[in-house]
């Protein structure tokens, strides 16, 4: 029987315990035509699946509830979203927030309980069925994430002492959060820096302090310029200048590289050798330069120039730290221990 028939004979039975009607499986097995104990499955139902405080009153051969504010959840969704809410949930898995990640849990749980009356299903068995891997990711502490939260839903601002690794340098100074980004695994929080007058991203995981602070933020910044702020090049590194990258990929790899999405704005060109060109727009060339090492002799730079040379003497480097192995026979491919086929 469709789940949403079933749902309408819980309502009905809920609005007469509200109306304090004192309804029992009879009365609800004649208002549906269902038989007495299937009425008297979808009352335990009520009262065992979803919490309802519901008492056998015997002088009045029916039912009331002991807590009058109950009420059935009122959320209703089709199997399709449903799943989606489910698929949804297990990428929440990554939230540094326990508490947080509880609630959730919890809730869902409420609609999965609505939506398996037949053949129950819990959220515990989601996990074995879908899963969600990040590596190389920034542990972040969970109460500057709550912390952060907050200040981003509430519209406050945050005094926060940073470290950046780059300049190898700790600062102090009063951020505005915007938005909350997940990038690769890691957690950033988008906000109006003081310091700086403009939009900042900020790791999370090399905030070493943070404090609320009464600050009111100026009319002239724009919230809804922050997703242009993070799209607007490739990766998580970003300026106010772009940068056009020309990486031209060889043709073993070409086939991957032709599936993947580096910028909105990519531009992919399949050369008549087989060799792909990805061109995209670029504010900082460090984290490009990572990339193009990444894939070492199956790439190659094309521009800009600045890159192409940052990579030339990087290459130098390397064959420094490598150089006394150079007589060494590399090992044949696929026969490592360990090595990993990839499945057709």
């Amino acid at each position: 029987m469709p789940s949403k028939i079933i749902f309408e004979r819980f309502l009905w039975f809920h609005n007469r315990v509200k109306a304090g009607l004192y309804p029992n499986a009879r009365v609800l097995a004649e208002k549906f035509e269902v038989c007495r104990k299937t009425a008297q499955r979808d009352i335990e139902f009520i009262r065992d699946r979803l919490n309802a405080p519901l008492v056998y009153v015997s002088d009045r051969r029916g039912y009331e509830y002991e807590d009058k504010t109950y009420e059935l959840p009122g959320l209703w969704i089709n199997e399709d979203e449903l799943g989606a809410l489910l698929i949804a949930s297990r990428l929440a898995s990554t939230i540094p927030d326990r508490s947080l990640k509880s609630s959730l849990k919890a809730f869902l749980q409420q609609i999965v309980t609505i939506h398996s009356i037949k053949s129950p299903f819990t959220l515990d068995e989601l996990g074995e069925k879908i899963s969600v891997k990040n590596i190389e990711y920034a542990r972040v502490d969970e109460t500057i994430f709550q912390m952060v939260v907050d200040a981003l839903f509430l519209q406050k601002a945050l005094e926060i002492d940073y470290f950046s690794p780059h300049k190898d340098e700790d600062s102090r100074r009063v951020i505005f959060p915007l938005h909350l980004l997940q990038y690769m695994g890691s957690w950033h929080v988008i906000a109006h820096c003081t310091l700086r007058g403009e939009l900042r991203d900020f790791a999370l995981s090399r905030i070493r302090r943070l404090t609320p602070f009464q600050y009111s933020l100026p009319p002239r910044i724009a919230t809804g310029s922050v997703k242009d702020f993070i799209r607007k090049n490739f990766g998580i590194l970003s300026s106010d200048a772009s940068i056009t990258v020309c990486l031209k990929f060889a043709t073993e790899v070409a086939a991957w590289i032709s599936e993947q999405i580096w910028h909105a704005d990519q531009v992919q060109d399949i050369r008549p050798d087989g060799s792909l060109c990805l061109t995209f727009p670029a504010a900082d060339l460090r984290e490009v330069k990572r990339e193009v090492l990444r894939f070492g002799s199956q790439v190659e730079v094309l521009a800009p120039l600045d890159l192409r040379n940052e990579v030339k003497n990087e290459i130098r480097k390397m064959a420094g730290v490598y150089g006394e192995e150079n007589n060494s026979k590399p090992d044949k491919p696929g026969r490592r221990q360990g090595a990993i086929r990839e499945t057709s």
